[in-house]
């Protein structure tokens, strides 16, 4: 049997415990150990806190996989290749829709609700959050996050580590830059270049990093 464990324990960190507690409940065969936070927190969701981020390789044990629990996409970026010697679990809530020759990365986590049509590709350490649509035949890149209720259509491409927010649209063939974030609701017709802020319908650039 598997044993989970995860690097924080804050909001996104009790999400995914939800999203484990289904997948247990769905029959599938891990355990959820507990979790490492740099606070001063001892439990978090009724599960133990087992000390600090620093302390990750007193816990890598054969059966033991992690989770990054972070929201923050540098973060995951950073913490993935300071710790690559681990083994990443994928957690998927058994409300999601996945579709036919569809592969998504390790690390990465699909909330409820969640739908990836076929042939879609999911990077590494992604968050594909709450009722996203993830369209046929999209791209995306390792550690990028899609907030609620976001809309990918067809063959979209979304660069690593890259925000798109809650409610956003992208229309159909769109490229998304790397390391750039699309702001809440906007409606995105145009590409999208690297490192950009963009915001409104439809999308355009108002700041570049």
């Amino acid at each position: 049997m598997k044993e989970i464990i995860l690097l924080g324990a804050g909001g996104h960190a009790a999400v995914i415990l939800d999203i484990l507690k289904a997948q247990i409940a769905n029959g599938e065969k891990i355990k959820i150990k507990g979790l490492l936070d740099d606070s001063n927190k001892k439990e978090w969701m009724g599960y133990p806190v087992l000390g600090s981020t620093l302390e990750v390789n007193d816990f890598n044990e054969e059966n033991t996989y992690f989770i990054i629990a972070i929201g923050s996409n540098e973060i995951r970026y950073k913490l993935s290749e300071k710790y690559s010697h681990l083994k990443f679990f994928t957690a998927i809530h058994p409300s999601a829709i996945i579709g036919s020759q569809v592969n998504i990365g390790v690390g990465t986590v699909v909330m409820p609700n969640a739908v990836i049509n076929a042939n879609s590709q999911i990077g590494e350490h992604v968050i594909i959050n709450t009722g996203v649509i993830v369209e046929h035949d999209n791209l995306i890149g390792d550690y990028v996050h899609l907030s609620p209720n976001a809309t990918l259509c067809g063959t979209v491409r979304v660069k690593p580590l890259t925000h798109i927010g809650a409610g956003t649209t992208v229309i159909q063939g769109k490229t998304i830059g790397m390391q750039s974030m699309i702001g809440a609701g906007a409606t995105v017709i145009t590409d999208i270049p690297d490192q950009v802020v963009a915001v409104g319908t439809p999308a355009k650039v108002i700041k570049q990093y």
